[in-house]
């Protein structure tokens, strides 16, 4: 029995002519934030759309713990009325 040929998709390689992707800096580290607080709303409305809600990570180009860290502080922030609600329409 001869074995299967490898399929061009199973190849490890790139594709031709695709280049990767350039890797963009984490915009809370070059701010030199160490600390997400609910209370600084400037920087909060950065990581949100225009409709109020949280941008994700793939956009943002933040950490996992960073985004659970600044989703926590924006529902904070709406809770007590220092961010508004997203709108549905």
């Amino acid at each position: 029995m001869t074995p299967c040929p490898a399929s061009p998709r199973a190849s490890p390689r790139a594709s031709p002519g695709r280049t990767p992707a350039a890797s963009r800096p984490n915009p809370l580290d070059q701010a030199g934030v160490a600390c997400i607080d609910y209370k600084d709303t400037d920087l909060l409305r950065k990581f949100l759309s225009d409709r109020g809600k949280i941008r994700s990570r793939r956009v943002t180009q933040i950490t996992a713990r960073q985004q659970r860290r600044l989703s926590r502080a924006v529902k904070n922030a709406r809770e007590t009325a220092l961010l508004p609600d997203a709108t549905t329409r």
